[in-house]
């Protein structure tokens, strides 16, 4: 499930970034993030095969839930990562424009 889960967010994020013709909103950041958590859970996944073998495709309920909520973890702190470097790196000025109007 975490596999399944990381691997739309890495296709989705994606296709916005290929979408885009400016990069002011850094999305090959959490593409970078998303293929490379794709990656590891296929790893896991290869070796809880091979362990496992045909029980590998019988998971139960339990496990299959704390997978999903593992995975969507994964997302939100991904998607988390993401907004605080946008927000220190700020690409259009926003915020630094918000902090001047405060100071004066």
């Amino acid at each position: 499930m975490t596999l399944l889960i990381t691997v739309f967010a890495a296709i989705i994020c994606t296709i916005f970034w290929y979408r885009r013709t400016d990069d002011t909103m850094k999305l090959g950041i959490p593409c970078l993030m998303f293929w490379g958590a794709s990656i590891m859970w296929l790893v896991d996944a290869i070796f809880e095969y091979a362990e496992l073998k045909a029980a590998y495709f019988t998971p139960a309920p339990r496990d299959m839930l704390n997978d999903a909520f593992l995975g969507l973890s994964v997302v939100a702190l991904g998607l988390t990562v993401w907004l605080i470097i946008l927000l220190i790196k700020d690409p259009k000025g926003s915020v630094r424009a918000i902090l001047k109007k405060q100071s004066k």
